[in-house]
C-alpha cells in the first residue's frame, strides 16, 4: 500500500488528525464524526437529517475545510433552478460559452436540500453516481474527490419536498447529528461561541490534509481485503429487508456497495488490513434504513426502517472467523 505515497501509520495519523480538526471546532459524537469520514473515504455522499440548530451545517463546513478539498454551498430554496447548480450555456461574442455552476468542485454542501422541488433535486443525481455532469448533450466529468453533503430539516413540512426514493438512494449515509450528550457539552458549545468572538468560525479553520493527501487515503481503503464470508454476510442482510414483513420495498444492491465501502474504510481507520462482521453491523443502521420504504400499515402505526434493519441484523447469522492478518498497531 506504501505505492499509494501513504503506509499505515501515515494514513491513521491523518485520519486522527481530520477528526482532532473537526472535534476542535464541533461540539458532538466523535462516532459520528468517524463515520462521516469513513464515508467521504469511500467517496460517498453524505446526508444529515435533524432539528435545527443541532450543527449540521456547521459540521458540514468544518469537515469540508479541514481536509484541504475545494469546497461550495448551495442553499436550496423553492425558486432554486437545475441551472443554478450545474451551470449553463450563455451567448458570449460570437459563440455559446459555458458557465460552470457550483457543482464543478470537490465537495458540495447541500444545504437544506428538501426545500427546493424534485426537478431542482435531481440535478444532483448523475454527479452523485457518476460524478459527472450532463449539459445540453455535453458530458463534464467531475474532479476527484467528489461527493455531497446535505443537510435537511425532517419536522418542517410547509415550503419543503421529500427527497426523492432515487436520491436517497444515493447518499452512502445518512445520519442524525442528536441533542447534546450531557450538560457538559450543552456548556462546552457556549464556551466555544465566547472563544470564537463570532458566530461562524469556519473561516479560520486550516487544512490538515492537502487534497492529493485525501486522495492518496481513498486510494489506500480500496486496497481493503474483504472475505468471501463478509460478502455473504453483507448480501444476507440486504436481501433479508426485502423479506421482512413490515417493508413493501427492501434495500437495493446499491445498499450492499454502500455497507462495503464505509467498513473497508472503517477498517482501515481501525489499523486492519481487512473487514470484520462489526465494521459491518457498526455501519448497517445509517446505511441501509433510509433504502428502506415500509408498508403504509405499518408505517402509519408508528414502525420506523431502523426497526428492521436492527431485526435483520440479529436475525442473519454473523460470520464465525474471518482468515487475515493481526490488527496493525
Amino acid at each position: 500500500m506504501a505505492e499509494f505515497g501513504v503506509d499505515w501509520r501515515e494514513f491513521r495519523d491523518r485520519c486522527d488528525r481530520i477528526i482532532k480538526a473537526v472535534c476542535s471546532v464541533y461540539v458532538g459524537d466523535e462516532e459520528l464524526i468517524k463515520k462521516m469520514l469513513a464515508a467521504c473515504l469511500a467517496n460517498g455522499n453524505v446526508l444529515f437529517e435533524d432539528y435545527p440548530g443541532l450543527g449540521k451545517t456547521l459540521l458540514a463546513k468544518v469537515f469540508a475545510k479541514t481536509i484541504g478539498a475545494d469546497y461550495k454551498r448551495i442553499q436550496f430554496t423553492p425558486d432554486l433552478l437545475p441551472a443554478d447548480i450545474t451551470g449553463t450555456k450563455i451567448w458570449r461574442g460570437n459563440n455559446f460559452e459555458f458557465v460552470r455552476g457550483p457543482i464543478f468542485t470537490n465537495i458540495l454542501l447541500a444545504d437544506e436540500i428538501n426545500r427546493s422541488p424534485p426537478k431542482t433535486q435531481a440535478a444532483l443525481l448523475e454527479a452523485m453516481e457518476e460524478k459527472q455532469v450532463t449539459i445540453e448533450g455535453d458530458t463534464f466529468v467531475l474532479d476527484a474527490p467528489f461527493f455531497v453533503i446535505a443537510t435537511q430539516n425532517p419536522i418542517e413540512q410547509e415550503g419543503t419536498y421529500p427527497l426523492p426514493e432515487a436520491q436517497m438512494d444515493r447518499f452512502l449515509l445518512k445520519m442524525s447529528p442528536g441533542y447534546p450528550a450531557d450538560l457538559n457539552e450543552e456548556m462546552e458549545i457556549l464556551r466555544r461561541r465566547i472563544e470564537w468572538k463570532k458566530d461562524d468560525p469556519t473561516e479560520d479553520i486550516k487544512p490538515v490534509v492537502s487534497v492529493n493527501e485525501f486522495r492518496e487515503m481513498q486510494m489506500f481503503v480500496e486496497q481493503i481485503y474483504v472475505d468471501d464470508s463478509i460478502l455473504k454476510y453483507i448480501s444476507e442482510l440486504v436481501r433479508a429487508t426485502r423479506q421482512h414483513e413490515l417493508v413493501e420495498i427492501g434495500s437495493s444492491p446499491r445498499g450492499g456497495l454502500a455497507l462495503l465501502k464505509v467498513s473497508r474504510a472503517l477498517a482501515a481507520m481501525d489499523g486492519r488490513d481487512f473487514v470484520i462482521p462489526d465494521d459491518v453491523k457498526k455501519i448497517a443502521l445509517d446505511t441501509l434504513s433510509h433504502r428502506i420504504i415500509l408498508n403504509f400499515e405499518y408505517a402509519i402505526e408508528g414502525e420506523k426502517p431502523e426497526n428492521v434493519v436492527e431485526d435483520v441484523l440479529k436475525s442473519v447469522e454473523v460470520p464465525k472467523e474471518v482468515e487475515r492478518i493481526e490488527k496493525i498497531e
